[in-house]
């Protein structure tokens, strides 16, 4: 079966189990047109990636949106995906790699410049189908300058929290938890949660989610209108804002945010200092076991030319120091310089030192990820009316959701298939 003739029938399959037999129509590349790239980045940040792409001579169209996975899906369904596309969701690439979607990505990188988590370690399939070209650390805590957090758990008056997002809600409450389980049962276990293999083990019933879960909704308690403030505000502040930490209303002195909220502050992120999240979680007070991370990842649908030197180009040593100078982001690769800056160096070295996992719902199975995110959003909007918890039930239907992507005959060859670096 020819790549082309996959694709189609993958189109067809998705059309008809979503639209109930739409027509697809094949639209073919042809080899003078630009590599197609989609990506989340908007804005600022989309110009500076276009300046970083027009750099290697290769002619592109970019196109960046926050609801990446309805765009994609469109794409896949009518037959034309993006030649590139680059997501943090590598739970979502790897059911396209399962489907025959994906190029692998051999020989269009150094391996030795990546290393663990970025890159699986060992997958059944033999191919590796994406490539870190952008990272982010989380586990940290931001503060404003001069006012230095204690060492112990803060009210939930004095933290900055949103949940609102334009592609999906809810997930800035998934890493609080994700960092609760890292900080509390290990990088073993938050493995293992993570991907879900263990089929000894009801992960989202057990004690280190359970208790990790009640945790933070011990902290949303605390304050019914902070908890629906919570519930109601974009995590990135107001559009033309300097984020939570410097313009929210309430006058919130902490934000456990990656370290992507540099450029939420925009004029004040010089005043902007980072700590340790562990001792300041709910319940908190203990040691760093793991630092959380996460990244965007390249991926190709297409194996022309041009795309596969333009990822290459890209996650090579020269592309990434290109993009992480000019972006002000930070990169996975191990030979990109860091900046000159005593917090966001602080932040590049964490990014590669000590014991490091991937952000566990990036990686978990797409259906698995939002149920994630909708007990979270449930958890807080009960928390502000003032209702019972009901977290046992909320976690046995998400548990219900891995349950069905762990049956027997299911696809998981392309899946990353460790989280968590050793150090």
């Amino acid at each position: 079966m020819t790549r082309r003739f996959r694709m189609l029938v993958f189109g067809v399959v998705m059309l008809l189990i979503a639209a109930g037999g739409m027509v697809v129509v094949w639209a073919q590349h042809d080899d003078e047109e630009p590599v197609t790239i989609l990506g989340t980045w908007t804005a600022e940040q989309a110009e500076q990636f276009e300046t970083v792409l027009r750099g290697f001579g290769i002619p592109f169209r970019y196109q960046g949106t926050a609801a990446q996975r309805e765009v994609l899906l469109s794409k896949v369904q009518a037959g034309d995906p993006p030649d590139i596309v680059i997501m943090p969701g590598l739970g979502e690439l790897a059911e396209y790699a399962e489907s025959d979607l994906l190029e692998p990505l051999e020989e269009l990188y150094d391996p030795r410049e990546y290393g663990a988590p970025w890159m699986p370690a060992g997958p059944s399939s033999g191919h590796v189908y994406w490539v870190p070209v952008k990272a982010d650390l989380k586990s940290i805590v931001w503060y404003r300058e001069g006012e230095e957090p204690g060492t112990s758990p803060a009210p939930l008056g004095r933290w900055c929290v949103g949940m609102g997002d334009d592609g999906a809600s809810g997930w800035p409450g998934t890493d609080w938890i994700e960092d609760l389980v890292l900080q509390r049962a290990g990088p073993e276990d938050y493995g293992k949660w993570a991907l879900g293999t263990d089929d000894e083990v009801e992960w989202w019933r057990s004690d280190p989610v359970r208790t990790a879960w009640e945790a933070w909704d011990g902290l949303l308690r605390q304050d019914e209108e902070a908890a629906e403030w919570a519930l109601l505000t974009d995590h990135r502040g107001e559009p033309d804002g300097n984020g939570l930490l410097f313009d929210g209303p309430h006058r919130c002195a902490l934000e456990h945010q990656g370290s992507f909220a540099l450029s939420f502050y925009r004029d004040h992120a010089e005043h902007a200092r980072l700590t340790d999240s562990a001792p300041l979680l709910p319940d908190g007070g203990g040691r760093v076991r793991a630092h959380e991370v996460a990244g965007d990842f390249a991926a190709l649908f297409s194996d022309r030319p041009e795309a596969r030197e333009l990822i290459e180009r890209l996650a090579s040593k020269e592309g990434q120091q290109k993009w992480a100078d000019l972006a002000d982001v930070f990169s996975a690769n191990r030979q990109v310089e860091p900046p000159d800056d005593a917090v966001k160096d602080e932040i590049a070295r964490r990014l590669r030192e000590g014991p490091r996992c991937l952000d566990a719902s990036d990686v978990m199975a797409p259906a698995v990820r939002d149920a994630f995110y909708e007990a979270v959003l449930l958890t807080i909007a009960r928390a502000a009316a003032g209702q019972a918890p009901g977290i046992p039930d909320l976690l046995h239907d998400v548990q219900r959701v891995q349950d069905a992507q762990s049956a027997p005959g299911t696809d998981s060859r392309a899946a990353p298939k460790t989280v968590c670096s050793k150090g």
